[in-house]
């Protein structure tokens, strides 16, 4: 992230319909991706909070799409919830702030694309699981977040970023990035390149079965990250879904696979102890119960796959972290040497903790 400069968020936020005189900001480090700040404003002699952020336009190519995909989204969670006679509207779905020229964000002259939310008070994100009630929080969350979009109108929604869940194209991306070796890194993640490859039969299993149609196409999240729920500071129920720039056209079992990564798991995702990297099954238990409880839209075909699911994407985040690793860090902000290596390495025991407990996990939710 750039040092942070006043004048140049100062210049920026003055294109937003906001009221009142900008008193400080703050960066903010969450998300591996944008550039996200704090801003404080005086209205009427009360501080009053909004979230201002840079996209990252070098990961998302169409921020134009992305915001159109954005806009589509928040406006019709609000329309469903004030259905279902929700309150605290403003805390349970993300609120966009127009631009001046009403678009849904600011383009400067030196082509940055910003945007404006307000800021969701008395809510905390964790970055790993602390209870079997947070978990349930968080599938419910998620689950009910993919409910209220099934009949989203309008034309389907743009691809921000294209094949972002296929494993078949991630696994051809590390091979391409093994071949290459573009910063001489392959040696050094030799192990690893070779517990992937052994891992190839994992690829095409929700692939087929979307291509078939048994597996719909459904509007999802794709970055179901623990720490993507807010939480309320006071009950700990879940608030609202954050980071919205991968909601695009995907299907529902890589939503909830990602939930199984980053719940399930006592360690953050660059956890170097991999001792400590194990799937528990209350942690399961309790996010399958909340996920389905909400998700009552799936068919038979995604029910049956559930367990499976969490092995996938999980097996999947680490081609990622890897392929990042060996092409040099251009995609993952990393805060040390090895950091997305470390990553990988994470992912993939805990894809051999999945798989040890794969049919119990099945056998649960075909209960439920």
């Amino acid at each position: 992230m750039p040092g942070y400069d006043p004048s140049r968020l100062l210049s920026v936020s003055r294109h937003f319909h906001i009221y009142g005189e900008l008193l400080h900001a703050e960066p903010c480090k969450v998300g591996h991706i944008n550039e996200t700040y704090t801003a404080t404003y005086d209205q009427g002699g009360v501080p009053v909070r909004y979230i201002h952020q840079r996209i990252n336009h070098e990961v998302f190519k169409d921020p134009g799409g992305l915001m159109d995909n954005l806009q589509r989204v928040t406006a019709h969670l609000r329309s469903k919830m004030a259905e279902r006679g929700v309150r605290d509207m403003t805390r349970r779905a993300l609120t966009l702030i127009p631009a001046q020229d009403g678009r849904s964000y600011y383009r400067s002259p030196d082509g940055e694309y910003w945007r404006t939310f307000v800021f969701i008070e008395r809510v905390r994100t964790f970055e790993s699981v602390e209870s079997a009630e947070q978990a349930y929080e968080a599938g419910k969350a998620f689950g009910e977040f993919q409910h209220l979009l099934v009949d989203l109108p309008g034309g389907r929604l743009h691809d921000t970023i294209p094949h972002f869940h296929n494993t078949r194209k991630r696994f051809e991306s590390l091979q391409k990035a093994v071949r290459e070796d573009r910063v001489n890194r392959a040696s050094a993640a030799k192990v690893e390149v070779e517990w992937v490859l052994a891992h190839e039969n994992l690829c095409d299993t929700i692939l087929r079965a979307m291509t078939s149609k048994r597996i719909p196409e459904r509007i999802t999240h794709n970055d179901t990250k623990f720490n993507n729920v807010m939480l309320d500071v006071a009950t700990g129920k879940a608030m609202c879904v954050v980071d919205l720039d991968t909601v695009m056209p995907g299907c529902a079992l890589y939503d909830f696979g990602d939930m199984v990564r980053t719940t399930t798991s006592p360690t953050l995702e660059d956890e170097l102890d991999l001792s400590k990297v194990q799937m528990r099954m209350p942690m399961f238990k309790a996010l399958c119960r909340g996920y389905l409880e909400a998700a009552t839209f799936l068919n038979k075909h995604e029910r049956a796959l559930i367990a499976f699911a969490g092995k996938l994407i999980t097996f999947t985040i680490g081609l990622r972290f890897l392929t990042d690793f060996l092409n040099g860090d251009t995609y993952f902000r990393v805060h040390r040497p090895n950091h997305n290596l470390d990553r990988a390495r994470t992912q993939f025991r805990l894809v051999e903790s999945i798989e040890r407990q794969e049919d119990a996990m099945q056998k649960f939710a075909d209960g439920l």
